[in-house]
């Protein structure tokens, strides 16, 4: 199922077996400044499908609808924030339709910059941010209480394991439980290790929303917090 607002923000569903009790929202990434429209055929938002396929696949027999957002625009747009306005459109349609369900953001690149920004809204209990693109002055006071889960390639060169790790550790003073993983070996496309990028988001997002227990591996992670970053290898 798919909503869409000519000349606004879309949306694709994919509905659990019954009713919804969770909801999973797909962020896929862009580009720092582009008014062009977003398109479902470009790389950014075909990278996010097999994410949101493994969610659908895994949760829907236990209330889980996985939403994935397409953006009026490729662009994060400076102080506009697009895809910001857009993933809180996409929040108020949740809230509207299925009242005060728990919510997961799932974002990679920008879309993980996107899940950080809108990680306050009262319906998100988790983020799960890959490859975030971060700003050392992006905010994290919203993130106070929600549980948050940061991965990164040590290969990447698009956007910067540093600058993620520095966002984990000032969101973790800020009262966010943090945990912060570097999965060795790969690049900002998740492309080596898709394995490992795919037992992370399963495992975090089913965890954090009650569907499943929480991984071991994970619930470390959160416990270690950040100053104890996990390195995963090609076997994590």
């Amino acid at each position: 199922m798919s909503g869409l607002t000519e000349g606004a923000a879309s949306f694709d569903v994919l509905e659990p077996t019954g009713d919804t009790t969770a909801v999973a929202v797909v962020l896929g990434g862009g580009r720092a400044n582009s008014f062009e429209r977003s398109d479902r055929s470009q790389l950014s938002a075909v990278r996010m499908r097999p994410f949101a396929r493994l969610l659908h696949r895994h949760g829907r027999n236990h209330g889980l609808a996985v939403w994935t957002v397409r953006y009026r625009y490729r662009g994060w747009n400076g102080g506009e924030r697009s895809p910001v306005i857009d993933t809180m459109w996409a929040l108020d349609e949740i809230r509207r339709r299925y009242g005060d369900v728990p919510v997961a953001l799932v974002g990679h690149s920008m879309g993980g910059r996107t899940a950080l920004a809108t990680g306050g809204d009262p319906l998100v209990r988790a983020v799960c941010a890959l490859a975030p693109w971060t700003e050392s002055g992006d905010p994290v006071e919203q993130l106070a209480g929600k549980t948050v889960l940061i991965a990164h390639g040590n290969l990447d060169m698009v956007t910067s394991p540093r600058a993620s790790r520095g966002f984990a550790e000032r969101a973790a003073v800020a009262g966010a439980r943090v945990g912060y993983v570097t999965v060795r070996g790969d690049w900002h496309a998740m492309l080596f290790r898709w394995p490992t990028w795919n037992r992370l988001v399963i495992g975090f997002t089913l965890g954090t929303l009650g569907i499943k227990p929480l991984p071991r591996r994970i619930a470390g992670v959160l416990t270690r917090g950040v100053a104890a970053a996990d390195d995963i290898t090609a076997h994590g």
